[in-house]
């Protein structure tokens, strides 16, 4: 007490015999009330002008304790950290200051984010040799010395030590490194308990709701179906108990590079704790699935003829007849919305009561739209749609999940090696000219003949597609069976397929877009309805160009394409006129209904020969359900003999500029390639993307062959394979019933 006393009467007489001091060059304002500094002065309470608690002066020597910090200071920040701009970046942080270098992980500067809080975690192995233990170690380390992330209590334990009740109400992270033998181990006790547990009757589905997870395997190859069996199983039990799991499972070999195979899964798994968001309970509905229902919800069901995710589409019986109202609802606000806007170009030629001596005001344009109205939001949002800005989207795959799990690629991998989890499929147009019968939407999506919708900016559209397109593959990371590498590279895009529903090349700056994609090193497949000759002639060169060639005759087209423009015709003989004179690989994309376009063999040949196009791609017809909009059925869908079928019919009118090269049976598709693409014997309708895009950079004028790659040998049409990569791996559903074909299938019927 008496040291305040005379510190107060020390600071008073100084006032009454010096007056205030002003501030020195190089100082701050004034030091706070607590524990401040000022130049030359003692660390004593003083009543420094115009400054708040927490700021500090250049000459001091001492850091704040609180929370400022000093320029000269070497040490950190203690609660905030400082930063290098000594400037507040958030109301919620303190002034920070320039010469410290450290405590930037707690620093609030623009661009940084607040470091990952984790109040407990576990890392239980199971190992013989003392392998797992040591990786065990090895990412304790990785996560101590991880920036962006804190953790309160890291423990490691030998699974034989865990009690497996506490798992019951384990609410720490739980890190599994576990090794795998085909010998009895000390981990046989804990996945049995696991099986047990799901299977018991007495124990909910959701028993481990709180623990979040990740289980990384260890395993010899060598032991064949056994290889890594145990760390699987482990990893499923513990997702259909409710667990989250917050990294895909990985598998190291120590056949192959295991240390550098466990490295590349323990640095994504480390990475994927910086998101908090990856840490919240969010336990999938797959997760208490069966084998069965887990394809049902993935919708990849081998037996089915799809390619772009139609098990989306699947609803229940009960609710046949509100889906049917809605489509019913959004075709009913489409109509009228075409009413409203061909009604407002209707201008009156005299005004009544005006006096046309007068000068009138000039009107002003109407205002253009948005796209997407609420309806259609609501059905592309529950087909799984991520709408972006007001007319573009972007939907997951099935086969990006498939491919995702190890279970086989989509067509584009056997025909131009593509694959699926490094693939986007996106539209910067949801709106069309036609309204063909075997839409995958169901006619749900906006039409027109001509733009008249808002424009959003092209850098806009991509940048919000890939960036939901991630979330979505981010979303998949609690999947069952999704391999940890393949989910760190569907995180780098290399593909973008402009397709989905709608029509692309209706936008007007599909040309920039595709520029964008280009310069990001992402390959561009482009199709299009082939009702807007002008804009495929003017496109830039694209990676390949489709065209949809669903019929050959105008009444056929008009059946089954049902367009809009009322030249339709017209327009598609030119589209195809303008696909003759592009550089690129161009491909016809023929959709095969059979009793609808399958006995136009001839038909077909002359529209070939107008295009000239590089590839044809013949594909039997998905069926989506019945809709109401058109009268398909499943037996308007050809089996794959009756495809190859019309293919080799086809073919053979040809006069020898095609073959058919590559197949992929599961999608019911067969590729015809043009001649050129077979050099010496060998077939090279695969895609150098590389050199693709070293082309494009050039500026020089190149054709298709200039970026043609090899075929592999188990993509050829006639192979044991048919079109299915042998290093995936097939999957089939239990009791799955195979229907065979006709031994003599009538194409014509």
């Amino acid at each position: 007490m008496s040291n305040f006393i005379n510190s107060l009467l020390y600071g008073f007489t100084n006032i009454l015999s010096v007056g205030p001091e002003e501030p020195k060059e190089g100082d701050s304002a004034g030091c706070g009330s607590e524990q401040g500094c000022c130049k030359d002065q003692p660390k004593v309470k003083q009543a420094c002008q115009n400054e708040a608690a927490d700021a500090c002066c250049s000459s001091s020597s001492e850091p704040k304790q609180n929370t400022g910090c000093c320029s000269s200071s070497s040490e950190p920040k203690q609660e905030t950290g400082c930063c290098k701009d000594n400037t507040v970046k958030s109301e919620t942080k303190d002034t920070c200051c320039q010469s410290s270098d450290t405590g930037k992980e707690a620093c609030a500067c623009e661009g940084e984010k607040e470091p990952v809080v984790i109040d407990h975690l576990k890392i239980i192995f199971s190992t013989l040799t003392g392998t797992a233990k040591t990786m065990a170690s090895e990412i304790e380390n990785k996560i101590r010395q991880n920036d962006r992330v804190t953790v309160n209590k890291v423990d490691i334990m030998d699974i034989t030590e865990y009690d497996n009740d506490n798992l019951l109400q384990e609410t720490a992270i739980c890190v599994f490194i576990l090794s795998t033998y085909n010998v009895e181990g000390p981990l046989d006790w804990f996945s049995n308990w696991l099986h047990d547990l799901r299977y018991d009757f007495r124990v909910d589905r959701d028993a481990l709701k709180k623990l979040r997870y990740s289980v990384c395997g260890l395993g010899d190859s060598a032991y064949g179906d056994e290889f890594n069996v145990a760390a699987a199983n482990i990893d499923k039990w513990l997702g259909r108990l409710g667990a989250t799991r917050i990294y895909p499972l990985g598998e190291c070999d120590k056949n192959a590079d295991q240390k550098g195979q466990f490295d590349t899964w323990s640095n994504g798994f480390v990475s994927e704790l910086e998101d908090k968001q990856c840490l919240e309970f969010s336990p999938t509905d797959i997760s208490y699935q069966s084998d069965e229902e887990e394809d049902e919800a993935s919708g990849e069901e081998n037996g089915e003829i799809d390619i772009e995710g139609s098990g989306d589409e699947m609803v229940d019986l009960e609710d046949m007849g509100n889906m049917a109202s809605k489509i019913k609802a959004a075709k009913a606000r489409r109509a009228e919305e075409e009413e409203d806007y061909e009604n407002s170009k209707a201008k009156a030629k005299r005004m009544i009561g005006v006096d046309d001596n007068k000068p009138r005001e000039k009107a002003s344009a109407p205002q253009a739209r948005e796209m997407v109205s609420p309806m259609i939001m609501k059905n592309l949002t529950k087909q799984g749609y991520k709408v972006i800005g007001t007319h573009s989207g972007v939907k997951i795959c099935r086969w990006t999940k498939s491919a995702l799990r190890g279970r086989g690629f989509c067509y584009k991998h056997a025909f131009y090696g593509i694959q699926s989890h490094l693939c986007m499929e996106t539209t910067p147009s949801l709106a069309c000219a036609n309204k063909c019968v075997f839409c995958w939407r169901h006619h749900t999506n906006p039409v027109g003949t001509t733009w008249r919708w808002k424009v959003d900016d092209p850098q806009f559209i991509l940048d919000g597609a890939m960036e939901n397109h991630y979330k979505m593959i981010k979303q998949l990371k609690g999947v069952p069976g999704v391999k940890a590498e393949r989910f760190q590279e569907a995180f780098t895009i290399r593909h973008c397929a402009l397709s989905l529903v709608g029509e692309p090349i209706f936008y007007p700056h599909i040309n920039d877009f595709v520029t964008m994609l280009h310069k990001k090193r992402i390959s561009s497949f482009l199709v299009t309805n082939a009702q807007f000759p002008d804009k495929i002639a003017e496109m830039v060169p694209i990676t390949q160009l489709y065209v949809s060639v669903d019929a050959a005759t105008k009444e056929t087209l008009k059946k089954i394409d049902r367009p809009l423009f009322r030249d339709f015709w017209e327009r598609f003989l030119n589209c195809l006129e303008q696909l003759a004179l592009k550089g690129q690989r161009t491909v016809y994309r023929m959709t095969l209904v059979k009793g609808h376009n399958t006995a136009e063999i001839d038909g077909y040949v002359e529209l070939i020969r107008r295009g000239k196009p590089s590839f044809i791609e013949v594909k039997g017809v998905t069926y989506c359900g019945y809709s109401g909009a058109s009268d398909l059925t499943m037996a308007n869908v050809p089996f794959h003999v009756e495809v190859i079928d019309f293919c080799q019919k086809l073919v053979s009118k040809l006069g020898g500029d095609y073959e058919i090269s590559a197949e992929h049976a599961h999608s019911c598709s067969l590729l015809i390639a043009h001649k050129d693409f077979k050099v010496d014997g060998v077939w090279h309708t695969h895609i150098d993307y590389n050199k693709f895009f070293e082309l494009v950079e050039s500026g020089k004028p190149f054709n298709s062959l200039d970026y043609m790659a090899k075929t592999p040998e188990w993509a050829l049409h006639g192979h044991e394979a048919a079109g299915f990569d042998p290093e995936e791996t097939r999957f089939y559903r239990k009791n799955r019933k195979v229907v065979a074909a006709p031994e003599n299938p009538d194409i014509n019927a």
